[in-house]
């Protein structure tokens, strides 16, 4: 398991854009599943929306390559360096993320070659999807 700065240690991410609260298991190269605990207190639910908050399907999304960045980024040739998204494909949303929801965000690096692979990333709560997208990213 990973807590924040453990994985303050690894990705450059930080709050309030750091969207993981703990790793609960990875493996260098390979995968990562975190969480995200998502709360009233989040920055986005000010304006999206007020009368029913919804977490921004592109923060699910970004929390996922996240959660990825940690599987690609904790392997020692990657080290201190940073991955940018190469694209989104597939990308399907199929539940919302509300206040109070502990989203569980697994990616697992499907493919790699050089400085650029493909992350296939899963989100969801109590067991049920909510958002899914294969990731492409660039190391650099």
């Amino acid at each position: 398991m990973l807590t924040v700065k453990e994985i303050e240690e690894i990705i450059p991410h930080r709050h309030p854009f750091l969207l993981v609260d703990y790793i609960e298991d990875y493996k260098p190269g390979e995968y990562a599943i975190g969480y995200k605990c998502v709360t009233f207190r989040e920055d986005f639910f000010r304006g999206h929306f007020p009368e029913e908050p919804v977490m921004p399907g592109v923060l699910t999304i970004e929390a996922l390559a996240q959660v990825g960045a940690v599987a690609i980024l904790s392997q020692e040739e990657h080290k201190g360096k940073t991955a940018f998204f190469g694209g989104i494909n597939n990308c399907k949303f199929r539940g919302k993320v509300a206040p109070g929801d502990k989203l569980r965000l697994e990616t697992s690096i499907i493919k790699q070659k050089g400085p650029v692979g493909i992350g296939k990333a899963v989100a969801s709560v109590d067991g049920k999807v909510v958002a899914s997208a294969e990731l492409t990213f660039m190391i650099g």
